[in-house]
């Protein structure tokens, strides 16, 4: 039995000497190769909005008083009086894309008229020449970073064709056009 452990040692001490041999020979083929590198990651922001000193009223349109008008970065509001058939009110003011990130107008989202109100009266928001008087959600148009577009947007009492469908009392519309910008895609 002694003889039989003395092999089994023997035995071992070997593999345990070639596996330490083998170590140290896979050491010496093995090299690790590194890589380092910084990476700096500026500051981003989007921002699409109206340039509130752009606004301008186009020459025949009715005009609003200053108290009657309400600009500021993301929203405009008006009051206006259209008297007879004719009178319009007509405006215009810039949209810039002072974020770092390329913007795309996605959609114009307007107020509907009615049926009645078609007869007498017109809205339309007018982007990059092309005019909308409804909802709109299937563009693409884009608006890089830095750039600025005009909009123009018009409402006119017109002369139906059928006078007896001229309002006979003072009708008082809200009438609203959002645009819908969202990121322009890579």
């Amino acid at each position: 039995m002694k003889k039989g452990m003395n092999f089994s040692v023997v035995v071992i001490g070997l593999l345990v000497v070639a596996i330490v041999a083998m170590s140290i020979g896979f050491a010496s083929f093995a090299q690790n190769l590194n890589i380092t590198g910084n990476t700096t990651v500026q500051s981003t922001s989007w921002n699409v909005q109206f340039k509130t000193d752009s606004y301008s009223e186009t020459v025949g349109s009715v005009t609003v008083d200053t108290g009657d008008r309400v600009i500021n970065a993301t929203s405009m509001t008006y009051n206006v009086t259209l008297s007879k058939p004719g009178d319009f009110y007509e405006f215009t003011i810039d949209v810039e894309n002072t974020g770092t990130f390329d913007a795309q107008l996605e959609g114009i989202t307007m107020s509907s008229l009615t049926a009645e109100q078609q007869k007498y009266l017109v809205y339309k928001v007018t982007y990059k020449g092309t005019e909308y008087t409804t909802t709109t959600s299937s563009l693409a148009i884009g608006l890089l970073s830095g750039n600025t577009e005009t909009v123009k947007v018009r409402v006119e009492y017109i002369q139906p064709d059928n006078p007896d469908d001229l309002p006979d009392s003072q009708q008082v519309i809200t009438l609203n056009a959002a645009l819908d910008y969202v990121q322009k895609p890579a």
